[in-house]
């Protein structure tokens, strides 16, 4: 029951940033970062540390289900591992698209 209600929670969350990124005015280019938002490096930063969480929270619920705890449901965990491992593969393909991007970068003649 609670695997329907997170996978409901996760499509509303996805629709919200549909509508949110489609709300958004679309510039070219923008001459001024607005206030309080990151840099790139911030971003990047917070993205690898959420990878983190997420494989630590996966290695943990791993762990209390393998030592018997109450509550602990296999479906959670093999959810759990799921969500880490996408979210590392998807970090994985990230950083693979800025080292290509730095090459690219390193490549062009001045």
């Amino acid at each position: 029951m609670s695997q329907g209600i997170e996978f409901n929670r996760l499509m509303l969350d996805m629709r919200a940033m549909q509508m949110d990124a489609m709300a958004q005015p679309k510039s070219a280019v923008q001459a001024v970062p607005e206030a309080g938002a990151g840099s790139f490096s911030d971003m990047l930063g917070n993205a690898i540390n959420k990878v983190s969480d997420t494989q630590q929270a996966s290695s943990q619920l791993s762990n209390a289900f393998e030592i018997g705890k109450t509550g602990v449901d296999l479906t959670d965990v093999m959810i759990a591992s799921q969500k880490a491992t996408v979210s590392f593969q998807a970090l994985t393909q990230v950083r693979n698209k800025l080292v290509q991007a730095y090459q690219d970068i390193m490549q062009m003649p001045v």
